[in-house]
């Protein structure tokens, strides 16, 4: 582990070249330092992220759609918040937090997540359809201690990105903003349906500078309102203008159903989420977790066949939309397959109970018992690890969406408990709700992944995507050797 006065070193450097970036990119003559803007941007993103770093290459060329993605973002965003996010989120997080989680999964013989997931509250003012969390219930939070353990011991394994989900976390604003301000070292992503944010709450966030958005939104006014109230729709437009005015960083976070594909792909929907200021939109593909799920609103095999290409198509390097997007069920080859477990990411509910993912609720392990590590080390997430990667095909990523098989083995074999708050779930019970869209889906998802991968393999450009953890640990080491050459 590095000391701290090492670390603390090693962020100064990084900051001072994080300077120099911004400023490449902002000053007069911005455009013809583009090269140069990419050439140090590379370097720190050489190892952790070296897709994004070809993508740079590609992409940012004079009057490129990623150029006005770039100045947009540097003109747009308050300065303290670019700052801080960027710092927090390619150092802490993307550069030595990688490095960290890997040195301690290895160290500790399990999987060290690097972005932990977890829900400050179970409460919500909001009831929409179809949600992950209706059957939490709104009666359960996490303390203000909860959160900080969680941070406090999630930081010390390496991991300085964190999302909050719930219910509704902005039901706990100050605590939230306590928490960011104490753990200024990192990053957190607040998952929201925007109702509660007001200009109080947003010049809160440009002090602390370490918090973007993630607004659920479902398309546009009929169909948004339709699944979370009269006025929601209305509601995030009012959002989107305020954080645009205050310079804050955001997108949006879209569950695609049957009712809902095309709407929010469409060229009117983009444009209209560019024109308020989204960087980002993420798309999760509905899950029928819980009792009483309707599987009715699951996407058909055509639906899904049309995200895989359009996702493709908006965030192209020509083409599309200046707005990165990702399908998280469509983009697993990208992250090697199913990120859950700890692998890359965990999930932590209001009630403490540490979960592979925030769709999967079966759990041996509650952080008020044990400590972080110890919920790391948990039967279920070991079977996790054991068991990845479920097969070739990494667009059929999840063990319970599209290979139905496999969850219940890895729940059975860790003998993990269901932890949904209040119908707790047989695991073949559910597996079995989702199993005719997996048998369906199936030749669809080989039929597309022979004809980008021959083989029926994934074949990466760079060493890190399904490398095993020893080996990758060893890679990390000997790339630190260079980052003096990039730092001074």
């Amino acid at each position: 582990m590095q000391s701290k006065i090492a670390h603390a070193a090693e962020r100064k450097a990084f900051s001072a070249v994080l300077d120099k970036i911004i400023d490449t990119a902002s000053g007069d003559d911005r455009e013809k330092n583009l090269d140069h803007f990419i050439d140090m941007a590379s370097k720190l993103l050489k190892d952790t992220a070296p897709g994004a770093s070809r993508g740079l290459k590609a992409g940012l060329y004079p009057g490129s759609k990623w150029e006005d993605f770039l100045f947009r973002l540097i003109d747009e965003t308050d300065p303290h918040v670019l700052k801080t996010v960027a710092l927090n989120g390619a150092y802490e997080a993307a550069f030595r937090g990688l490095r960290t989680t890997t040195e301690n999964a290895e160290k500790n013989q399990c999987n060290v997540p690097w972005i932990i997931i977890f829900d400050p509250t179970s409460a919500c003012n909001k009831h929409c359809k179809g949600c992950w969390a209706a059957d939490y219930g709104n009666m359960l939070n996490l303390s203000y201690e909860d959160m900080d353990k969680i941070v406090t011991e999630g930081s010390d394994l390496g991991c300085h990105l964190y999302m909050m989900t719930g219910g509704e976390p902005l039901c706990r604003k100050k605590d939230i903003i306590k928490l960011a301000e104490k753990h200024d070292d990192c990053v957190f992503n607040i998952f929201t349906n925007a109702s509660l944010i007001d200009q109080e709450f947003c010049d809160d966030v440009k002090r602390v500078g370490n918090i973007v958005f993630s607004v659920s939104l479902e398309g546009f006014e009929d169909a948004n309102d339709g699944r979370r109230g009269d006025g929601s729709f209305e509601e995030v437009m009012n959002a989107f203008d305020l954080m645009h005015k205050n310079g804050l960083i955001y997108g949006t976070s879209t569950a695609y159903t049957r009712v809902n594909t095309e709407d929010v792909t469409s060229d009117k929907y983009y444009d209209l989420i560019i024109e308020k200021g989204c960087r980002f939109a993420w798309y999760f593909h509905y899950m029928p977790v819980g009792e009483g799920a309707n599987v009715d609103l699951m996407p058909t095999v055509e639906q899904r066949e049309y995200m895989f290409h359009r996702i493709r198509e908006v965030r192209g390097i020509t083409g599309g939309k200046p707005i990165f997007a990702m399908d998280f069920q469509n983009d697993g080859e990208y992250v090697g397959g199913c990120i859950a477990g700890g692998r890359v990411f965990c999930h932590i509910n209001a009630r403490g109970d540490v979960e592979p993912c925030v769709f999967i609720h079966y759990s041996n392990a509650n952080i008020h018992d044990k400590s972080l590590l110890e919920c790391f080390q948990q039967p279920v997430f070991q079977a996790y690890r054991k068991n990845w990667p479920w097969n070739d095909n990494l667009l059929r990523p999840c063990p319970m969406l599209e290979n139905p098989e496999i969850l219940p083995e890895i729940v059975h074999e860790a003998d993990a408990q269901s932890t949904e708050y209040t119908h707790p779930e047989d695991v073949d019970h559910l597996c079995a709700r989702t199993a005719p869209y997996a048998k369906e889906w199936k030749p669809k998802a080989e039929e597309l992944w022979l004809d980008e991968h021959p083989t029926g393999r994934k074949i990466y450009a760079d060493k890190m995507s399904q490398t095993p953890v020893s080996e990758k640990a060893k890679i990390l080491a000997e790339s630190d050797k260079e980052t003096e050459a990039v730092t001074d």
